[in-house]
């Protein structure tokens, strides 16, 4: 039995859930949020207490019990309180700024970098260097906060460059220290 399948997911007189066939939606405050459960997964709901349950013992359906478990446990939490991730922006003369759904980020280049934000995710910029991007979705918000750091990097010489808020850059040496 998965450690993480057989815990119940419980969840706020404010959230909503329901099933019809394979896909679960859940409501809440923030939002709505739907999922299809795989083949082999089963969901009970008793007041205010969800469980994920194997139908069958084969090897696919006891891979997918913690996988549904957690992603409607991630579905219920984003509908309630919702995700967030931070970014730092760090160089010289690099910055960002937002432009009705469109982020424009100066990062050393010749021109500006725009990223147009997809619809559910909302980016605030804190002195022009914080960025927290936040969401109902855990997936997308990671996927855009990765996207945003991949316009460049932090560098390991200098730093420069958007990193996660709290990541630590090993940094290198360069040439100048081992010359003696």
């Amino acid at each position: 039995m998965s450690r993480i399948g057989k815990k119940p997911i419980a969840f706020p007189k404010n959230v909503k859930v329901s099933q019809s066939g394979n896909v679960v939606k859940v409501e809440g405050p923030k939002g709505t949020l739907s999922s299809k459960l795989p083949d082999g997964i089963a969901m009970t709901i008793k007041e205010n207490q969800l469980t994920i349950e194997r139908t069958s013992d084969d090897r696919l359906a006891r891979s997918y019990h913690g996988l549904a478990r957690t992603l409607v446990h991630n579905m219920v939490t984003g509908v309630s309180s919702g995700f967030e991730k931070g970014l730092e922006i760090s160089g010289v003369g690099y910055r960002a700024e937002l432009a009705g759904s469109t982020l424009k980020l100066v990062l050393g280049f010749s021109s500006p970098v725009e990223y147009s934000i997809p619809k559910g995710i909302d980016v605030k910029i804190d002195k022009q260097v914080n960025l927290v991007v936040s969401g109902i979705n855990k997936e997308l918000v990671g996927r855009v906060a990765s996207e945003i750091r991949s316009l460049k990097k932090p560098e390991p010489y200098k730093g420069k460059g958007i990193k996660y808020t709290g990541e630590h850059i090993r940094r290198k040496a360069g040439k100048a220290a081992g010359a003696k």
